[in-house]
């Protein structure tokens, strides 16, 4: 079974405030006053400029998306992260945005090949958030953003 996320994630009350901004979004509370809004196709036309263009290397980020973010960061410390797994082999991108400004990446790293023990992208702008591994591995197991596996199931998640 693979793994695959597109999503804003900030402390809870900037990820709210933001999304009060995007018609269909959804938040979905993570650990450590964090939580997320994943990228859907909604969400997707109601943050693009239209634009083509694929903004930092992301996959999924809309064309002009990392304006938008910058304004929002005005707010607190915004995260986008994009991570997609199957049977150990994938990758994840990462950039945080704070007082307007691009200050963390855009970080990237292929998963299932020889690298260093360096912190993966999306712990690096976790931490950047506030968050801490603590006694998990690793900051992306601290929040929780190993309980679910796609968009669909975070949504489902804050349904309920």
């Amino acid at each position: 079974m693979g793994y695959a996320l597109e999503a804003v994630v900030a402390r809870d009350e900037v990820v709210r405030a933001v999304s009060r901004e995007v018609p269909g979004s959804h938040v979905v509370p993570l650990g450590q006053g964090l939580s997320l809004m994943p990228m859907t196709d909604e969400v997707f036309d109601a943050v693009t400029d239209g634009s083509e263009r694929r903004d930092l290397g992301f996959w999924r980020l809309p064309g002009g998306f990392g304006t938008v973010l910058a304004q929002w960061s005005g707010t607190g410390p915004i995260a986008y992260v994009e991570a997609e797994f199957f049977g150990g082999v994938g990758e994840q991108r990462a950039a945080v945005w704070a007082g307007g400004s691009l200050v963390l990446g855009p970080l990237g790293e292929l998963a299932g090949t020889p690298s260093s023990d360096a912190v993966s992208p999306v712990s690096q702008a976790l931490r950047r958030l506030g968050a801490r591994r603590g006694l998990h591995g690793d900051e992306f197991e601290a929040v929780g953003l190993d309980r679910h596996r796609s968009n669909d199931d975070w949504i489902a998640a804050a349904g309920r």
